[in-house]
């Protein structure tokens, strides 16, 4: 098995490529062991010292680190990744997808704007999205009020430099220039 591995906009974050899926469905965000439990793959991943946030996408993995230096554990993490796919484990549990997945619940926004969200959810599904995955991570609507969009990011988004850049001079400028009524964009 091989392992690809691309750095990201965020120098605490690396993105693994193992050359297969890696998730089904909505990617999840593990931000420490305690999370990580519906989750093997995070789980060991965690157990390796520095580690401080892993990201599960389609067809990648995103792990964070502290200030730990790349070249003291990358190879453990690389190891982690192939101990796991070539064990034939599951990398969420039965039952844990919906741990891991609360998120949605905690959406909010007024009910005469379900049309604006609609057009908003949208938007970042199809343009926005697949290009903050490329970089190792993604973004989740939370809600929307009084022309504010707020957006959840994670993995390689979750502390990126070049996140607060993304959000006001792309994702805002997007949604405003499609969404009547987007004043701005503000991360939560």
């Amino acid at each position: 098995m091989f392992i690809q591995t691309e750095a990201t906009p965020n120098p605490s974050t690396l993105k693994f490529l193992p050359g297969r899926d890696v998730l089904v469905g909505e990617p999840r965000d593990f931000r420490g062991p305690d999370a990580a439990s519906a989750s093997p793959l995070a789980t060991g991943l965690f157990a390796i010292s520095g580690v401080s946030g892993v990201f599960l996408g389609s067809d990648f993995i995103s792990v964070t680190k502290d200030d730990t230096n790349w070249a003291h554990i990358k190879p453990a993490i690389l190891g982690v990744i192939m101990d796991h796919f070539l064990s034939g484990k599951p990398v969420i549990v039965e039952g844990g997808a919906q741990i891991a997945n609360h998120d949605e619940v905690d959406e909010f926004f007024d009910e005469d704007d379900s049309e604006t969200v609609e057009v908003i959810k949208e938007l970042l599904a199809t343009r926005v999205r697949p290009a903050v995955a490329m970089d190792g991570g993604d973004i989740t609507f939370k809600g929307f009020k009084e022309g504010t969009v707020f957006l959840h990011m994670q993995g390689a988004c979750s502390g990126c430099p070049s996140s607060t850049a993304t959000l006001k001079s792309g994702i805002e400028n997007l949604l405003r220039h499609f969404v009547p009524g987007v004043e701005s964009v503000q991360q939560v």
